[in-house]
């Protein structure tokens, strides 16, 4: 049994009116009822239940499959089949609101976050409304990315950001190539290491709503994501072409950056929180939900795990293009 069932808030909260109830025992035998609920309240945060099997269990009640992360973008820790820690930057910075994997042709439709241990301070997982997150943005904007599209561009070195085995999962420089042909990433090896490029749309249509809502990166790989000490220093080692990862439209040409300045000014101003106590299990619509975190003090550790694969491309053929060679592109 739960309760505040207010579809008005965001999370929704499901709190157990009997603390020994299981989260394992009531997820999995409601999973319609939540499913159906989490397309109209966009993210549920269920709250008081009991854990009888820590989060890998809390997972399979959820979920029938859970995802692999493939394709990395941030530094995580897999701790179990598939389940992860939250991104593991620095405590004293913020992560910019996203929803996951928008920078790649699939992605996963529904995240489940666990908060293991709570922040002594701050460590907040900012929500936004998709929907309100598209409308907020001028219309020239999304005019001008939806013909365009968006160009993601990364360059993998040892010792900067993530280096590319990390990132696809293998040390085989075959496995990489067939991902990338089947995902239509544009691949080159490199002295340094490796060079990927690929063209994304900048909007998805959600599946079940309908609805079209801005779904990119953009204004993650842009260099002007960075502080400006941070955007000199690495313009000045690796030059724009050489920068870890970037951004432009998908011809190539530049996003301004007062652009991506009014982008991230729509996430912001559509930002709810709330703050985690123990043994909340956060569920969250990738589609209709972004999300980030604020900076905290403590041990904060919060988990996730993804499932739901969806994608609106068809891959290419995995065998390797005739003529071509591990050196060059595809």
């Amino acid at each position: 049994m739960t309760s505040n069932w207010d579809v008005s808030s965001l999370p929704l909260i499901i709190t157990a009116d009997n603390p020994q109830t299981t989260l394992e025992e009531w997820a999995f035998g409601n999973r319609e009822v939540i499913k159906q609920q989490l397309i109209v309240s966009k993210a549920i945060l269920f709250r008081g239940f009991r854990n009888k099997g820590g989060f890998a269990s809390i997972a399979d009640s959820f979920f029938d499959r859970r995802l692999k992360y493939t394709y990395r973008s941030t530094p995580r820790t897999e701790l179990d089949q598939h389940l992860y820690t939250a991104t593991e930057y620095p405590k004293s910075l913020s992560i910019p609101q996203h929803c996951e994997n928008s920078y790649q042709r699939d992605w996963p439709m529904e995240l489940l976050f666990y908060c293991a241990e709570p922040a002594s301070k701050g460590g907040q997982t900012p929500l936004a409304e998709m929907t309100k997150v598209t409308a907020m943005i001028p219309t020239e904007i999304k005019d001008e990315f939806e013909r365009k599209k968006v160009r993601y561009t990364r360059n993998y070195r040892p010792g900067v950001d993530l280096p590319w085995p990390q990132v696809f999962g293998t040390s085989s420089r075959a496995e990489v190539e067939r991902f990338c042909i089947e995902n239509q990433l544009t691949y080159q090896w490199t002295a340094d290491g490796l060079r990927t490029v690929q063209v994304c749309p900048a909007f998805a249509s959600h599946p079940i709503t309908g609805d079209k809502i801005w779904f990119n990166q953009a204004h993650l790989f842009h260099i002007s994501a960075l502080d400006r000490a941070s955007r000199k220093m690495m313009l000045d080692v690796f030059g724009e072409g050489g920068l870890p990862r970037n951004s432009h439209f998908g011809d190539g040409s530049a996003i301004r950056p007062n652009v991506l300045e009014q982008i991230r000014s729509a996430f912001d101003r559509n930002k709810v929180s709330f703050e985690w106590q123990r043994g909340d299990a956060l569920l969250v619509d990738n589609m209709q939900v972004s999300h980030g975190r604020d900076p905290y003090e403590g041990n904060r550790r919060v988990l996730v795990c993804m499932s739901e694969p969806y994608s609106e491309f068809e891959p290419r053929n995995s065998s390797k293009p005739a003529g071509a060679t591990s050196g060059s592109s595809c």
